[in-house]
């Protein structure tokens, strides 16, 4: 599930109101300046600032090299696939595996369909599918019922306890994302904004 737009946050200025004013009458070359960077430091927004700042400075930017669609496809991969698996270590109740519940992730999202369906889109043979299937229906997590077209053939659609896992699930998924994102800066959180959708549009083409 995304997990929202996120604003980017406009970097504090670092300088109070009222604050130039006063440090005018200083007779002190650079006193303005001075006093003006430490009650920035002082308030919230001076402090976020800053440490906007200090993350920036701590991750530098990408050299040509880098960026090279050669060299970028290893990063890339390396990155998603940890972050894919801790991510899906955050599960629902059940504790189903990631076969199982991918089957009522594709159910809940298009709706009842067959266990071939099902199959191609996990990318599996069909008996295999039909023992996942199996195995959910016991755990009441999926019902089958006759095909209305084809006898030969059963429809599969999720339970509301498997609607309610498929839920759950999610919901910690966000919630260890969430609290992760949280260490960010606004600045490397505009900027994870941005990669989810070039990530979005790199899983599409």
């Amino acid at each position: 599930m995304p997990l929202g737009e996120i604003a980017p946050q406009r970097p504090a200025t670092g300088r109070a109101p009222g604050v130039a004013t006063k440090v005018g009458a200083s007779t002190t070359p650079g006193a303005a300046t001075r006093t003006g960077a430490a009650a920035g430091a002082a308030t919230p927004a001076g402090a976020a600032a800053a440490t906007g700042t200090a993350g920036a400075a701590a991750r530098p930017a990408p050299t040509a090299k880098q960026c090279r669609p050669e060299n970028l496809a290893g990063e890339l991969r390396i990155g998603i696939f940890r972050s894919a698996r801790r991510l899906r270590a955050e599960r629902g109740a059940a504790d189903l595996p990631d076969h199982q519940f991918s089957v009522l992730a594709w159910i809940h999202m298009d709706g009842p369909m067959t266990p071939g369906a099902l199959a191609e889109r996990q990318h599996v043979q069909p008996p295999s599918m039909t023992r996942t299937v199996n195995a959910l229906a016991e755990l009441g997590f999926v019902t089958k019922a006759e095909h209305p077209n084809d006898g030969r053939q059963v429809v599969v659609s999720l339970t509301e306890k498997g609607a309610a896992e498929v839920t759950e699930t999610r919901r910690r998924r966000d919630q260890w994302l969430t609290r992760r994102l949280t260490a960010f800066t606004p600045a490397e959180r505009a900027t994870l904004a941005e990669a989810a959708q070039l990530l979005r549009r790199l899983a599409a083409e």
